[in-house]
């Protein structure tokens, strides 16, 4: 009887044992930190791999390295020249101080979230619909240093801020439509001018350079001449030019 009681002691206690060194054991992956706590306090942080801690004295918690891929919900703004949209956007940021990230606030993935919504609303309001459309690259790289410096004491290093979609009014799509409509015709009637100038500039110089050289006239005649003749379809009369038959009649005259 003492035997098999003296069993099931060691029995429990090898349970025991095995259950105080699988606590003591963590494995962090690549991308893993562990932030150890002490009775409570602040005591390192454990880098990838098999991690041993003092069970029941130390609490290890995993911290996240990866870079997170976090959407902006949409959000009510109203642009500096009183234009009511929506816009949602993509946030990328990562945690580059795991110690940070658990010690100076208590959910660092809701805190970020909530802050790149209200920096949206309060960067958008302070520009114009026109930068807003035509400047966006400058707009994320306000935002995103507006986020990062906000976010550095809490180690999260925000990467990128992209403007997803903006969602214009109805009656705010019309009028950029005409407008963009507008601006086209009038590129077109510039393009139009600008060919006509051209057109005419050249034609002045042609005319000057015929007028300077009679014979040149005369092979443009005979050249024209030439083209007219291909057609068969129609008949057409084309005034002689008297220069061609003014030989002729001084040698008339002559012979009188």
């Amino acid at each position: 009887m003492f035997g098999l009681g003296a069993g099931f002691f060691w029995l429990v206690a090898l349970a025991f044992l095995v259950v105080i060194i699988a606590s003591a054991i963590r494995i962090l992956l690549e991308y893993e930190r562990g932030v150890v706590f002490r009775l409570g306090r602040f005591s390192g942080v454990k880098g990838p791999g098999l991690k041993f801690i003092i069970p029941v004295v130390d609490q290890l918690i995993k911290v996240s390295m990866r870079t997170v891929a976090m959407d902006v919900p949409p959000q009510d703004v109203i642009t500096k020249d009183n234009v009511s949209l929506k816009v949602n956007a993509v946030l990328y940021f990562r945690v580059v101080h795991p110690d940070k990230a658990l010690i100076e606030v208590q959910d660092y993935l809701y805190a970020t979230s909530q802050l790149a919504q209200t920096s949206l609303r309060s960067v958008l309001g302070q520009v114009e619909l026109d930068d807003l459309l035509s400047k966006r690259d400058k707009i994320n790289q306000n935002l995103q240093q507006l986020l990062d410096r906000q976010t550095d004491p809490w180690g999260v290093k925000i990467s990128n801020v992209e403007i997803k979609h903006v969602d214009l009014p109805a009656e705010m799509q019309r009028a950029m439509a005409r407008q963009a409509e507008a601006e086209r015709e009038r590129r077109a009637k510039v393009i139009h001018a600008e060919g006509e100038y051209q057109a005419s500039a050249t034609l002045a110089k042609a005319a000057k350079q015929i007028s300077a050289e009679p014979g040149a006239l005369q092979l443009r005649f005979l050249q024209t001449m030439t083209e007219i003749a291909a057609e068969k379809n129609s008949t057409i009369l084309f005034p002689m030019p008297i220069d061609l038959l003014k030989p002729f009649l001084d040698r008339k005259e002559e012979n009188d």
